[in-house]
């Protein structure tokens, strides 16, 4: 039976993307990654579904055996190809795309085959071979195919990008292309809230996007009816929801051992302004070496973290920052509250007295820079700065300056300027005034001297409420974005 496609929504560059790579008229070897709930599989799925494509899926088995993975494929070639019809499994992958290869002959020549190996890491047992076996096929048979479209996914993202992506072997330069999907914009949640019939103004989707980030999945789970500090109490704050232990889910399904990953997650964690390389690698206590600078990069891939030079630094001064929200938002509130919430002593309404405390004040600016940092497109486009500006941070190097003098994100353009821009948090717009004025005035100057840039310096304030107008405003701020902004398509 054929699958009835649902609305995508978002993805448009993907959806675009694909739709070109299915019509085509060669082969196509596609790879799909990005890290765990992000909606590949969904992707996939229902943009196949809308086409006439004979479409194969297959979805890998975390920790099954390699005769369970192929028994799976059986099954699934008798779906696809026989009508339901049982397969014998074979012993080998080389077998088991012989069986895919001989069904595929038998069908006419104008039918388009998508195969999609979903999750293709969880085949990959030990022994199992199956890169080499798809090399063979890919190489010898399927290419020369044009009817084919393989697609392979996984969300042990950095698996993808070494294995396949960049293999050195027989698959070296065969992905034709490349898709790396990303968690939702801010435009992106508004309208998957839409579609499901959520009413939630902009003020209350940047709260859940500060808890959750933009996964998909995440926001699948809000019911109507709730604001967000209700829904926030109810998927993180109760024992039965799904997001109070969905932490040491999400490192177990991406990593064999997810340890090493958690402890370099925690120790970024703790650093608003991010922590070097050389200072990461001392505090966590892994060794000093090439493999856990791969585990760095592992986690930036999966979109745990994100590295940054900060402005007028070399690559040796290397930064990185938390880049997932709900990670950061678990380490900070969740966690500390994990035996209360097993033993079901929390009540609902707990999130609304917590997001009354000072500390979450607090710490929700931090979490509002990070998803300014998703959404520097947006932060572009309203501040009308070219594409060739050159997006950063910077922080002061000297010992004997304040510690605290940092810009939040800067833009280093190309017109012989630059644009400092500060992010601030509130609940009402924001006032410049006399003593904020003195610290920005000193900032600069501060930046001036260290950088001994000599270009123009342009300030611009970014606010989740708008800047209320005062003489400082006046003088300093040259433009401004505001929450509507960052609402906006990119």
């Amino acid at each position: 039976m054929k699958n009835i496609p649902q609305k995508i929504v978002g993805r448009k560059r993907e959806q675009r993307l694909l739709k070109e790579l299915l019509n085509s008229q060669k082969a196509e070897f596609i790879a799909v990654y990005g890290r765990r709930r992000i909606g590949k599989t969904y992707l996939v799925r229902n943009l196949v579904a809308g086409t006439s494509s004979i479409f194969l899926h297959v979805t890998g088995l975390q920790g099954g055996s390699l005769q369970k993975q192929l028994s799976e494929f059986a099954r699934q070639i008798g779906i696809t190809f026989y009508g339901g019809a049982t397969i014998m499994p074979r012993q080998s992958w080389l077998d088991a795309f012989e069986d895919l290869t001989q069904a595929m002959n038998k069908l006419p020549a104008d039918r388009t085959i998508t195969l999609f190996l979903d999750e293709l890491p969880w085949m990959a047992t030990p022994k199992s071979k199956i890169l080499t076996a798809i090399e063979l096929y890919w190489n010898r048979h399927w290419v020369f195919d044009n009817r084919i479209k393989l697609i392979i996914c996984g969300s042990a993202t950095s698996w993808i990008i070494e294995k396949v992506i960049n293999n050195r072997g027989g698959l070296h330069n065969r992905v034709t292309r490349t898709i790396h999907l990303k968690p939702f914009s801010l435009f992106e949640c508004g309208d998957f809230l839409r579609e499901q019939g959520i009413k939630l103004d902009k003020r209350q989707t940047l709260a859940l996007y500060t808890a959750f980030g933009g996964v998909p999945l995440y926001w699948s789970y809000i019911r109507k009816g709730l604001s967000a500090h209700q829904i926030i109490d109810e998927l993180c704050f109760q024992s039965d929801g799904p997001l109070a232990h969905e932490f040491k889910r999400l490192f177990k399904s991406l990593f064999n051992d997810p340890q090493p990953y958690e402890l370099i997650i925690r120790k970024v964690a703790k650093y608003r302004y991010g922590i070097s390389q050389s200072q990461l690698i001392k505090e966590s206590g892994l060794a000093d070496g090439g493999g856990t600078v791969r585990k760095f990069q592992e986690l930036e891939e999966t979109g745990f973290i994100m590295s940054l030079i900060p402005y007028g630094r070399k690559e040796r001064g290397i930064y990185y920052v938390i880049d997932d929200e709900y990670s950061l938002f678990y380490l900070r509130w969740i966690e500390p509250n994990l035996k209360s919430i097993a033993k079901k002593s929390k009540d609902k309404g707990f999130w609304l007295t917590q997001s009354n405390q000072p500390a979450w004040k607090a710490w929700r600016g931090i979490a509002f820079e990070s998803i300014c940092y998703k959404h520097i497109d947006q932060i572009r486009i309203a501040l009308g700065i070219n594409q060739g500006a050159i997006a950063g941070t910077w922080r002061t190097f000297s010992k004997n300056l304040d510690p605290g003098a940092q810009v939040d994100l800067l833009f280093d353009r190309q017109d012989d300027a630059i644009t400092l821009c500060e992010i601030k948090c509130s609940e009402e717009p924001f006032a410049i005034d006399k003593a904020y004025s003195q610290n920005l005035l000193q900032k600069i100057e501060i930046f001036k001297k260290e950088t001994k840039t000599t270009k123009q310096i342009f300030l611009a304030m970014v606010t989740t409420a708008g800047l209320k107008p005062t003489m400082y405003s006046e003088e300093l701020v040259t433009n401004q974005v505001t929450l509507t902004d960052l609402f906006k398509e990119g």
